[in-house]
């Protein structure tokens, strides 16, 4: 496959097209629309349908296999697996709920939405990998950025359902197995591997604030017109209009593009600042810039075809070296590629989990049950309270990104002192549930949402920093088995348990008051104060990670030193 040239237009068309499958790879966030025609239609009690909510995070979070395959295979090979996911194991559920096909098990069902939302986890790892590799100097930027969409996918999908789908569970299967099997087949084709810049370039900085900024107009617009579309009633045009109005501020990251094709010659008179590179052929570039920033740079380059392949034999390697042909290889060092299994073996690997899970698991116990929480202390209508957690999530997602990034270059601070800070908040912010005082429901809500989001926008550049970008793709999605883990214990077993025995107590359907989920809070406020003291001790032991790698105010990939 060709690499690009550095500096060129398609990294930036690749990000735009990566906006557009990262939409599509929130896809099951939509779950909550379809799932009461799931009961209605097909007789479900409420266990069966809370146990369906389980293939849902099940799908979505396991993606070892596209964390193996990225390594292997090219990006469009990684979403075309996912489009086929994603076309057969929504297809079935459609023809289930729209009674296209009658008494289908509900084993069939189960694995159905199990495959249909993993296509998620293939779509969001070959663009995340794609990108982050693509700006490597980056990295936190960009997690923020693509992670970020995703958290909006949810506030998207609710958009086309109320205002293009008339509130059809049925036509919004059938979207699902149409819509994002095509949106995926028509950007594969920009979503490819690039020569990154060597060096740091003025623009890249105002190209990544203004897709920003577009994401940020984006959630405003969607969180408002949500609020509008509960409290007023709107005709089919106008509806139109609005989703139409979406889809343009969905395309706005290919403003970038299109500005460098346009004026060129800024681009370029930009492009001179990190050096000479813009005068060297396509060969040159690839063969210098992928070495030095994709792959840590050894002496053992010149060591013929013992290195250059993963299929050498241990046997052979052993004899090689024995006769002296080549040096042993070094384990890597933190800050360098790591494959799987050297990272798993590593203590900074498993603090960075274990952190993860603490504080994901707390956070999506509340998403889980915010309709039930809001119901039992006096909201009736919590659709507003979904929307509120929605955006805020998204702002903790891009804003994990901006402010890690803005402080790892000026102070090397490594980026796990924002989930500190943040868990910390938390504690606070479940005390504040736990006592139920008036007025501090929505305000507990949207803090909860940001230092959520703050999770994932951490974790990700974070991952890639200390292990390398070579393996990143099943280091990562390794990392995001915490968050269905966390689900099942304390949000499917903890506040499950907690909510129904004082539902019990109260001997009516539903729990109403602050008990149905107060020692849950409490709980949680423990799990994150043991989060927020592991993240201590992870960002003091990888402070010098940081200070070598941001030494210069910008990142720069530690090299091998058995030169």
């Amino acid at each position: 496959m060709a690499v690009l040239k550095e500096g060129s237009r398609p990294p930036w068309v690749g990000l735009a097209a990566a906006v557009w499958v990262q939409i599509a790879a929130g896809n099951a966030y939509t779950f909550p629309l379809y799932s009461p025609a799931l009961k209605s239609v097909l007789g479900f009690s409420q266990q069966q349908l809370t146990i369906i909510g389980v293939a849902n995070d099940i799908g979505e979070n396991v993606g070892i296999l596209p964390g193996i395959a990225c390594n292997k295979f090219p990006p469009w090979v990684i979403l075309l697996v996912g489009v086929c996911l994603s076309f057969f194991g929504y297809g079935v559920l459609w023809l289930a709920v729209s009674q296209t096909l009658l008494s289908l098990p509900y084993w069939v069902l189960w694995l159905a939405l199990v495959v249909a939302t993993n296509s998620s986890a293939w779509m969001g790892t070959a663009v995340l990998v794609t990108n982050m590799r693509n700006f490597p100097l980056s990295r936190g930027t960009v997690a923020g950025i693509l992670k970020g969409y995703v958290g909006l996918s949810g506030a998207v999908f609710t958009e086309i359902f109320a205002m293009v789908l008339n509130d059809s569970a049925s036509e919004l299967l059938l979207f699902l197995a149409l819509g994002i099997p095509i949106i995926c087949l028509v950007m594969m084709y920009f979503i490819r591997a690039c020569t990154p810049a060597s060096g740091e370039d003025s623009s890249e900085h105002v190209h990544f604030i203004f897709t920003q900024a577009a994401s940020l107009l984006l959630a405003v617009y969607l969180l408002t017109t949500t609020i509008l579309k509960s409290t007023l009633s709107l005709n089919s045009s106008i509806s139109y209009i609005l989703a139409g109005v979406m889809v343009i501020f969905l395309m706005s990251p290919l403003a970038i593009p299109v500005k460098m094709t346009l004026f060129p010659s800024l681009h370029k008179r930009s492009g001179k600042l990190d050096g000479s590179s813009n005068n060297l052929t396509e060969e040159e570039v690839s063969s210098s810039q992928t070495a030095s920033l994709l792959t840590p740079i050894s002496s053992e380059a010149d060591l013929g075809s013992f290195h250059e392949g993963e299929d050498v034999s241990e046997v052979d390697m052993l004899l090689a070296e024995g006769e002296g042909a080549v040096k042993k290889k070094r384990k890597p060092r933190r800050g360098e590629d790591f494959k799987f299994r050297e990272a798993v073996v590593k203590a900074d690997f498993w603090l960075l989990w274990v952190v993860y899970f603490l504080g994901v698991g707390s956070g999506v116990t509340v998403l889980n049950n915010l309709a039930q929480i809001g119901v039992a202390l006096g909201v009736n209508d919590t659709t507003i309270l979904l929307s509120l957690f929605s955006f805020c999530n998204f702002l903790g997602r891009l804003g994990a990104g901006v402010v890690s990034e803005h402080f790892v270059r000026s102070k090397t601070i490594p980026r796990t002192f924002w989930m500190m800070v943040t868990q910390i908040i938390m504690i606070v912010i479940f005390l504040l549930y736990a006592s139920a005082l008036s007025g501090t429901l929505y305000a507990a809500t949207a803090l909860l949402g940001i230092c959520f989001g703050v999770q994932f926008g951490v974790m990700i550049p974070t991952a890639s920093e200390l292990f390398g970008l070579k393996h990143f793709g099943i280091i990562f999605n390794f990392m995001q088995l915490g968050n269905p883990i966390g689900a099942l214990l304390f949000s499917g077993l903890l506040a499950g348990y907690v909510y129904d025995a004082e539902a019990g107590k109260q001997q009516g359907p539903h729990c109403l008051g602050a008990n149905c989920f107060r020692l849950t809070f409490l709980v949680l406020a423990g799990v994150c104060a043991f989060g927020a003291f592991l993240s201590m001790i992870l960002t003091i032991r990888i402070r010098p990670v940081y200070q070598m790698l941001y030494a210069a105010g910008s990142f720069r990939v530690a090299q091998d030193s058995d030169h």
